[in-house]
């Protein structure tokens, strides 16, 4: 039979954000406390200078359904970033989830955080089983196909990284534990630091200048800042003081002059 009328459009006929679930009750694999941490240095210290704020989603355990023939099938990445989108900054409008097929961009980049109970999917070492949703590796390299993937596995310090060529995910050669990402002219490397009273090995953005601060160093650089200049200031003053003291000590009014 032919359809007389044309078809809806996929707005009116898909589930959106707010039919697919943001969590389900029971299911495992949410975020432990370092999962946590980790991610918010991630979206702290990524600040690319090619995109505005308004144009960058940094997501944390954000469901992200990726399959418009499966809309129930997500997967749940430790943290991705999408670029080029457009955010409101009306926090009834604020994403309960990320449904690809509505926002029509993918991700840029996808990072896992390993578990022992992640390790293998993650790294795309398990088969997909029959009538069930493929795995993360499937997902992030054929379907949605995301340019980068990074792994970090912080019981064993191991950082990995993997670009999307053709079909096909293949593993970056890592120099001192840094990926560039020329791209957004930032990069990701292992840093040994404190970070949230947290002194460990992390994962953290850099750019051609260093490591790129966190909302606590910015606020602090502000502060050193603002008491240098009051310190130039304290000293300018006092420097106009004793010139005065001098030209009255010579006869002359400094206000004359």
């Amino acid at each position: 039979m032919y359809q007389n009328n044309p078809p809806l459009p996929p707005e009116e006929t898909m589930p959106t954000m707010y039919d697919l679930p943001s969590e389900l009750v029971g299911e495992s694999g949410l975020p432990d406390e370092f999962h946590c941490i980790q991610a918010d240095l991630l979206s702290e210290t990524c600040q690319p200078i090619n995109y505005s704020s308004e144009e960058i989603l940094l997501a944390s355990d954000l469901n992200l359904y990726y399959d418009p023939r499966h809309p129930g099938w997500y997967k749940r990445p430790d943290w991705y970033m999408v670029l080029g989108i457009i955010n409101s900054n009306q926090q009834e409008h604020l994403r309960l989830s990320y449904v690809v097929w509505q926002e029509g961009i993918a991700p840029f980049l996808a990072v896992e955080l390993l578990s022992p109970g992640t390790e293998q999917e993650d790294l795309g070492r398990t088969l997909r089983e029959v009538n069930k949703p493929p795995t993360k590796w499937e997902v992030y390299e054929r379907i949605l196909r995301i340019p980068y993937y990074v792994v970090y596995d912080r019981y064993e310090n191991k950082f990995r990284g993997f670009k999307l060529h053709g079909t096909r995910y293949e593993s970056i050669n890592l120099s001192e534990n840094r990926l560039w990402l020329e791209e957004i002219e930032m990069g990701l490397g292992l840093w040994q630091g404190s970070y949230q009273n947290i002194e460990g090995l992390w994962l953290r953005w850099y750019n051609a200048d260093g490591w790129l601060p966190t909302l606590a160093e910015k606020a602090e650089a502000e502060r050193q800042k603002a008491e240098s200049e009051r310190q130039r200031a304290d000293g300018a003053e006092n420097k106009a003081a004793i010139l005065a003291q001098k030209l009255r000590e010579l006869g002359i009014e400094p206000d004359s002059l």
